[in-house]
């Protein structure tokens, strides 16, 4: 690694942020860029993957690791909750100690922690492995965005390598089922992990030659109680979001979690406005364009990520899908994604970021309205039309969102920005499983009521899910077996209806952030922002 990207001192701006085209005047362009961006899509891809593709697998770790629900639950829960903790913290610590070297070693640990996991005998071991694999991933994800928007100055290069980046974000969720049951057809479960040890190694070795160092021109001081405080809060408020449908979202384990992490946000957000050296300094959220652009990210993902839990559990307990199949039949909206993103950079450059922001959201919406029409005599078919509108929707909307979210960001903050866009999206994910998720599994509850002349017992545990249903329903057998099913197929699809319709209001308030915050010119300058 032998380029630094660090401008000349006097160039470097102390307390507001120079238009973008300024920046790009003072600070060279980097040879061999697109051979960085490829990199650093890689890194991105091997984590993106990982988070989908453990979901396929879950059957066979029931089996293998004689593991609980509980135990399922958290083997995808510790690595969600290790990844939102650590992002604002490890985005700071790339922004001092250098980006490529959060990645680099981020990159290492997370292939580390494949292995662990792969060779692990019990389910407890699993767990610690993932919480791993999640805190390695918090240091590599936001490192990505940060060195490509160092490596790419130029506004319209840049625009169109975060279109890019965004696209192989999205084609990482399609590949993880994917591949996934692949593997599992050929090999034992510790595949899915073991792969991510080649893809991880060509990223470190060609990322030693083509990464450029980056950090803060002017390293910052080491907000260590700003660090604690922000760890411990978005700890406080995943595990609160991960529990909360499990536990009643109005039980008193719920509202306790909640009001102690609304008290450590509180606590960091004050911290932070009283520090001489703030790791996340508030004056950010001033731009309208970064606030803006970060709540539209987390309203994006709330949707996108809840219609796909729905989605998921409708290929393969309602279609009758394999895992695999259920994989394969998401490729065409995972297309979808990755041609509509670049073509959002490039409406966002012609026209603005509201433009393409805008348009998105309204498609989403559209896509997700058309998801609520489903009834259970619903087909692949219209499943497949809602998700590619959907994605289309996804694509246009998602890079110019987050190029809003680093536009004109100092070079010292890239990577705390970087990590708050993260931030967001992944809390609008965990939220949008849980809320969507809670939402849909009411809904389902209530229409059971054909499962109550069949016990107690066995309406109790037909509650809890739809295959537990479905599993019922094939021990019965016969007619009344197949009356069952229908019941419950047609109680998760109406469910799933009133899931993506919160899902749907939810892009429909992102459209409403999205016209009153977001630039609309290409000309328009960016608002001061204090570093």
């Amino acid at each position: 690694m032998t380029t630094t990207l660090v401008p000349p001192r006097q160039n470097v701006a102390p307390t507001s942020v120079a238009p973008r085209a300024a920046q790009a005047q003072v600070r060279p362009r980097v040879p061999n860029r697109w051979a960085t961006l490829a990199v650093l899509c890689l890194s991105l891809l091997v984590i993106v993957v990982d988070t989908t593709i453990v979901n396929v697998a879950l059957p066979t770790l029931a089996r293998q690791l004689h593991a609980t629900t509980s135990g399922l639950q958290w083997i995808v829960d510790a690595y969600t909750l290790a990844f939102a903790s650590l992002l604002l913290l490890a985005g700071a610590l790339a922004d001092r100690y250098g980006r490529h070297r959060a990645l680099a070693a981020g990159l290492a640990a997370f292939a580390a922690a494949s292995l662990a996991a792969a060779l692990t005998k019990t389910t407890g071991e699993l767990i610690a492995a993932r919480a791993a694999m999640g805190m390695a991933a918090a240091f590599i994800m936001p490192s990505t965005l940060s060195i490509l928007t160092s490596v790419f100055t130029d506004q319209a290069e840049r625009a169109k390598a975060i279109g890019l980046w965004a696209a192989v974000s999205g084609l990482g969720v399609a590949i993880g089922p994917v591949a996934g049951g692949w593997l599992l057809a050929h090999f034992s479960w510790g595949s899915i992990f073991l792969v991510n040890l080649p893809i991880a190694g060509v990223a470190l070795v060609a990322g030693h030659w083509l990464v450029p160092s980056s950090r803060a021109p002017v390293p910052r001081r080491l907000d260590l109680a700003g660090a604690a405080l922000s760890v411990t809060a978005l700890a406080a408020l995943t595990y609160t979001l991960i529990q909360a449908p499990a536990d009643g979202w109005t039980s008193a384990a719920t509202i306790a979690r909640a009001a102690a992490a609304v008290g450590l946000i509180a606590a960091f957000a004050v911290w932070e406005t009283r520090s001489s050296h703030p790791m996340l300094p508030l004056t950010l959220f001033r731009d309208p364009g970064f606030a803006g652009a970060a709540a539209t990210i987390m309203l994006l993902f709330f949707a996108l990520t809840g219609g796909v839990f729905l989605l998921t559990q409708i290929y393969q307990f309602v279609l009758g899908l394999s895992p695999l199949a259920a994989g394969v039949r998401t490729l065409p909206s995972a297309a979808m994604l990755v041609v509509a993103s670049p073509l959002g950079a490039r409406i966002a450059r012609r026209f603005g970021t509201r433009v393409p922001v805008m348009a998105g959201l309204t498609m989403m919406t559209g896509g997700l309205a058309l998801f609520a029409t489903a009834t259970a005599a619903a087909t692949y078919g219209h499943y497949v039309s809602a998700m590619m509108i959907l994605s289309a929707g996804v694509g246009l909307a998602m890079a110019p969102a987050t190029d809003s979210v680093m536009h004109g960001l100092p070079p010292a903050l890239a990577g705390i920005g970087s990590a708050v866009n993260d931030a967001t999206r992944n809390l609008g994910s965990v939220l949008g499983v849980a809320v969507v998720g809670s939402v849909a599994a009411s809904a389902y509850a209530s229409h059971l009521s054909a499962f109550h002349a069949a016990g107690p017992a066995a309406a109790a545990v037909a509650r809890q899910s739809v295959g537990a249903a479905a599993a019922i329903a094939r021990q019965v057998g016969g007619t009344h077996g197949l009356a069952l099913f229908h019941s419950a197929v047609t109680a998760f699809v109406t469910g799933a209806d009133r899931g993506v319709l919160v899902a749907a209001a939810a892009t429909f308030a992102g459209l409403i952030v999205a016209a009153r915050a977001l630039r609309g010119g290409v000309d328009a300058p960016g608002h001061p922002v204090e570093a």
